[in-house]
């Protein structure tokens, strides 16, 4: 290798480094952040769903719907602080007057903080994986509405933590039949039965709901019996 061109790479991966050692203290200051913000606010349910479904859309009002409901039984909501799904659910937890949380992050396109999040329960990351950690450490369930690679993200993120058991056993709900229903097939089909890649009570995990009276009840039954706690 040409000396020069070895010099060049020893010295901007020393640069690299040298950034990676500061990115630590802005990683920590969003743990602090959302950890002081989050844990007064109180039991939650997050709603996750794609930023890009309109107002209008069936899952948009379902999502307002659902968040109401939740919220008049004492729930807070906890969104991604965006559009779409997130603002619907948002939004229905103003109308009932409960705790409308927003952890936005920065992105290029689609990604900007709705108006129905409450001032003082708004945060802001920069990292994926900060804000995660805050959506599963307090949330005491979760909807799933439909959406893109973000919600298969968040979807898949919270399925392994709670197969692993890395965190409390926490209701984790599908909204839409007809949405979900391939996927689901696959999983049984492919994932399970033809390959033996997870366990069929691992699918005991997901539970499939179309309407809001449906998801309302799963919580409320759920929580006669099972404790209100951060997950882990």
């Amino acid at each position: 290798m040409n000396s020069s061109i070895k010099n060049l790479k020893e010295r901007d991966w020393t640069e690299t480094r040298a950034h990676s050692s500061w990115q630590i203290f802005k990683i920590m200051a969003e743990f602090v952040e959302g950890f002081e913000k989050l844990a007064k606010i109180g039991p939650c349910i997050s709603i996750f769903g794609s930023a890009r479904t309109k107002p209008g859309n069936h899952y948009y009002d379902l999502a307002q719907e659902i968040a109401t409901k939740l919220a008049e039984e004492g729930f807070g909501i906890i969104t991604g602080g965006g559009p779409g799904v997130m603002e619907a659910a948002n939004k229905g937890a103003q109308a009932a007057h409960g705790k409308s949380v927003g952890a936005n992050i920065s992105l290029p396109h689609e990604q900007h903080p709705n108006v129905f999040i409450d001032p003082e329960n708004s945060l802001n990351f920069d990292y994926f994986f900060v804000r995660k950690v805050m959506f599963t450490k307090y949330s005491q369930g979760f909807v799933m509405m439909p959406g893109g690679f973000g919600t298969m993200d968040e979807f898949f993120e919270v399925a392994t933590l709670i197969q692993t058991k890395k965190m409390e056993e926490t209701p984790m709900v599908l909204v839409g039949r007809e949405y979900w229903s391939g996927l689901l097939d696959w999983i049984r089909n492919v994932m399970m039965e033809k390959e033996s890649n997870i366990n069929p009570q691992d699918l005991d995990l997901l539970q499939l709901f179309d309407t809001a009276e449906e998801v309302v009840e799963y919580f409320r039954v759920f929580y006669t019996t099972n404790k209100l706690r951060p997950n882990f």
